[in-house]
């Protein structure tokens, strides 16, 4: 069974849409707090998300945020009476995977909610990058040399090796990387990003094929 975090405050129709995920082979877990939905998803680790906006304790887009701040990988489908333009922008500039207003057809809730899942399971067999000697696990943030031992990676530092191995020979904008990796941090400098660097090349240095280099005025380029 999938297991499927439901954050819906609405008693009865939390109760309803549990019930039907339900009986098509979803394990559910549903709350209507918003603190606990977000202490439920770090515990539980669900293959999908299912969100109000409007919540008792902490509202839906703060919620989407901070599971975001963690995890890039989880779909997110926001189910929510909010059906202004300006809340399902902010609902995606925050990460949605989708965005479904209520009144709502059950048949299409799920519909929705097998696309996203599907298109997750796929997205997942990506999860792996082989780096010269090295593998690295997006999804458990994790880098392995083949004969060395694992080291835990922070958020930010797996977006950016993903960002320049997928680039890799190509020499990345100093703005562009800042602007894919820390989108929201208007602080985060060229200096900061020059000390994730330093730190990356460390993590890479046991294979001598590896190198970030750095292109004076302009960027960084990985070459593999």
């Amino acid at each position: 069974m999938i297991p499927l975090l439901l954050i819906e405050d609405e008693t009865d129709l939390g109760l309803i849409i549990a019930d039907n995920l339900r009986s098509a082979e979803f394990d559910v877990n549903h709350c209507s707090d918003g603190e606990q939905g977000l202490l439920l998803f770090y515990q539980m680790k669900p293959e999908i998300v299912i969100l109000d906006v409007m919540l008792p304790g902490l509202d839906g887009f703060a919620i989407a945020k901070k599971i975001r701040e963690v995890d890039t990988e989880t779909p997110i489908l926001f189910l929510t009476a909010r059906t202004q333009t300006a809340d399902v922008v902010n609902a995606f500039e925050l990460g949605a995977n989708d965005y479904l207003r209520k009144p709502f057809s059950l048949e299409e809730l799920k519909v929705r909610i097998n696309a996203l899942v599907q298109r997750n399971q796929w997205q997942n067999q990506k999860r792996f990058l082989h780096i010269g000697d090295y593998a690295m696990d997006s999804m458990r943030q994790t880098l392995k040399h083949r004969e060395g031992k694992e080291i835990n990676l922070s958020f930010r530092e797996c977006e950016l090796i993903k960002m320049l191995y997928e680039n890799k020979n190509k020499v990345i904008h100093r703005q562009d990387i800042i602007h894919a990796v820390w989108p929201h941090d208007r602080f985060f400098t060229g200096r900061s990003l020059d000390v994730f660097i330093s730190r990356i090349r460390t993590y890479l240095q046991k294979d001598d094929r590896i190198s970030i280099v750095n292109v004076r005025a302009v960027g960084y380029k990985m070459i593999v």
